[in-house]
């Protein structure tokens, strides 16, 4: 069976799906939707697959098999419901919207049908943060912290809040996401930002470019993460995880893993986008959702986490996230 994809919004990180889906033989691109008809066509000609600027209109049109929802944060809501009133299978990009809502709406929905999903959390098909799931087996985790500290990606709608949300809920969600992964579940956050100069070196930034939250987990690990946006050069991404007899840094192509005086760095061999998109595909095709490391109802838990870090910020207060858990 080759699995027929369509791409809702081809723009930014869909181009590295496009990409890998189109090196994958068990899947074909056959449709390809943005409301910049320039690169629609221009993706549909590289793809050679048709191309809209309305995607009800390739949904009815087109015989998919599944759709990819690549759209920027503040666009999420009708576009998933429309996916999943045709109960078609979507990878959605995180983030899943800036705000709980309408992410709880689309979550609730898709529970309903018991539609397959996946989210794009790549760093969970990174063999670094599987090596470190595999430790931790062994392990106690006392604390952790995690970082995404860089510069400000100049797209007009990343800097303002009500486009992205924020770098907690737009960035560094990949890193809450990895906590989740390997730590377990938050039970509560509490967060402080601030804006130091980004508003006064980019016009019109409204997000914070300094933040860190707390969160303490089920198990009673605790953890920072922390951001900032105001760097003129990249600094750091990842995760350190600190137990009695081990510390594990996790980065996006390697692991570190300091042991008494021994230190072992292993490095990706695999791409984990490319093994996300074929977790996907193989998915779809055979119906084994268990290939999927991320679907809307885990995500949404660590969207759930980012948001909530927001609401902290604003409010100074810590925020318990049990009670904001959907019931599904």
């Amino acid at each position: 069976m080759t699995v027929k994809i369509g791409f809702i919004g081809v723009g930014g990180i869909a181009s590295v799906h496009l990409q890998n889906v189109s090196q994958i033989e068990e899947a074909q691109i056959v449709a390809v939707c943005d409301i910049d008809q320039n690169r629609a066509e221009e993706v549909g000609r590289k793809y050679e697959a048709k191309a809209y600027t309305d995607h009800q209109d390739m949904m009815d049109h087109e015989k998919l098999d599944a759709v990819y929802v690549c759209i920027p944060p503040f666009a999420h809501g009708d576009v998933e419901l429309a996916v999943i009133e045709r109960n078609l299978p979507m990878l959605v990009e995180k983030p899943l919207s800036i705000e709980r809502e309408p992410a709880e709406t689309i979550v609730k929905a898709v529970s309903q049908q018991q539609l397959m999903t996946g989210v794009g959390y790549n760093w969970r098909y990174s063999e670094a943060s599987n090596w470190a799931k595999e430790i931790l087996e062994n392990h106690k985790p006392g604390m952790a912290q995690g970082y995404w500290l860089g510069g400000m990606p100049m797209v007009p709608w990343w800097r303002k809040m009500d486009g992205s949300g924020g770098q907690m809920v737009e960035q560094t969600t990949h890193i809450v996401d990895l906590s989740r992964y390997l730590l377990g579940e938050v039970v509560q956050v509490y967060a402080a930002y601030a804006q130091r100069e980004m508003q006064d070196v980019v016009e019109g930034t409204t997000v914070p470019d300094v933040g860190t939250m707390v969160l303490k987990f089920e198990s009673g690990t605790i953890a920072t993460i922390s951001n900032t946006c105001l760097l003129n050069q990249g600094y750091t991404v990842g995760l350190d995880i600190l137990a009695r007899e081990t510390i594990l840094e996790v980065r996006n192509g390697h692991l570190t893993e300091r042991r008494n005086k021994e230190t072992i760095e292993r490095h990706n061999s695999l791409n984990p986008y490319l093994e996300e998109d074929k977790a996907f595909i193989k998915a779809v095709q055979t119906g084994d959702r268990t290939l999927i490391r991320s679907n809307y109802e885990d995500a949404y838990r660590t969207h759930l986490v980012t948001v909530a870090a927001n609401e902290s910020a604003k409010t100074g207060q810590p925020i318990d996230l049990q009670s904001l858990y959907p019931v599904l």
